[in-house]
């Protein structure tokens, strides 16, 4: 059981593939208001295990909705519940943190088995997921205009505006399952590699493709687990956040300009490491680029080189402000500059022999 802060983007909180085998509590008071539509879908389904709401809307009022929330979870099979005490339960997840959880119907058992029930539930700390919400087959997702850029993305959980992004700035991105090897990514020719979002705990992620990638010096780009596997990459450790950052509203400090985001979020956990400058890992030094600034967690990494960077939080703005898409400009200025660097010069006229 989590929370999520949002007021908005309930569509795109369920489609998700990063709330796998999660339950989500709402704090907004009142839900499903603009309904659902046909466009604003992160994946093919709902993702969440079951969703908590105070007061679901009565009245659906959105020129683009095609259907009631209520209808929607019907459809695909996903139990909503609406309680009065969401703003206790939210409270109860901050001071204890998130925990496992169940939704039931007029139970017949006793509340004692139903706990039990629970408390034999398998919890998120050494849960590899990433590969039951990646796509199965590779795909291409293809440049909008002139292509730019090859980039190869592992699907970790993506989150299909992820794709789109890269796209509206001429990418052509080749979308590969979660477990690909460095030899099937590097097939595709990449200008650039990025990895995704995704669900579970990065301990248990095989590390080694991405550092097969970072010691060819491939530009790499990640979000949100894609991060926390750049730090596993990078010698850096992971660990369980005690609630959570979910929702649309979390404050973020860019370390090297100062300047403060208010970013979107899903992940309950993150990356330690120090916060006093740079350090170093197999792949040459590197440092911590966002910070948190509610509870200092890190928020971003970067390679001192340029070449490989990563964000903890949503930069493709599904539902969430768009303080971070320069991010996704500043991937295609690192696959630019790379390629501009490896492209041969012109040749000295005073080199040729006659």
């Amino acid at each position: 059981m989590v929370f999520n802060t949002g007021m908005t983007g309930y569509q795109e909180t369920l489609t998700d593939p990063s709330y796998h085998r999660q339950i989500v509590a709402m704090t907004a008071p009142h839900i499903g208001n603009t309904g659902v539509n046909d466009e604003d879908s992160e994946s093919g389904r709902v993702w969440v295990a079951g969703y908590v709401v105070r007061e679901p809307s009565r009245v659906v009022s959105n020129w683009r909705a095609n259907r009631s929330l209520d209808d929607y979870l019907k459809e695909q099979g996903v139990v909503g519940i609406a309680i009065s005490g969401t703003r206790a339960l939210t409270r109860h997840l901050r001071e204890r943190g998130a925990m496992r959880a169940g939704i039931f119907t007029a139970p017949s058992e006793p509340v004692e088995e139903l706990v039990e029930r629970v408390r034999r539930s398998p919890g998120m700390e050494g849960a590899d997921l990433a590969a039951e919400v990646a796509t199965a087959e590779p795909y291409v997702v293809p440049a909008i205009g002139a292509k730019r850029f090859t980039v190869a993305a592992v699907d970790l959980g993506i989150k299909g505006m992820t794709p789109h992004r890269m796209a509206e700035r001429g990418c052509e991105v080749h979308v590969l399952p979660a477990n690909a090897t460095y030899e099937q990514i590097m097939a595709v020719e990449p200008d650039g590699v990025f990895f995704s979002n995704g669900p579970g705990d990065p301990a248990t992620a095989d590390v080694s493709a991405l550092g097969g990638v970072l010691e060819a010096r491939v530009p790499f780009f990640g979000i949100c687990f894609g991060n926390q596997l750049f730090g596993r990459a990078l010698g850096l450790s992971t660990y369980k956040l005690r609630y959570g950052h979910r929702g649309v509203n979390q404050p973020v400090q860019d370390m090297r300009t100062g300047k403060v985001e208010i970013s979107a979020h899903n992940h309950g956990f993150a990356v330690e490491a120090s916060l006093d400058g740079p350090f170093e890992t197999p792949y040459g030094p590197a440092e911590v680029s966002h910070v948190n600034l509610n509870d200092r967690c890190v928020e971003g990494l970067r390679l001192l080189d340029g070449r490989a960077f990563s964000v903890q939080y949503h930069p493709e703005a599904a539902a969430g402000p768009h303080d971070a898409a320069y991010l996704f400009d500043e991937f295609c200025s690192v696959m630019a500059s790379v390629r501009d660097d490896a492209a041969p010069g012109p040749i000295s006229t005073s080199s040729v022999r006659s």
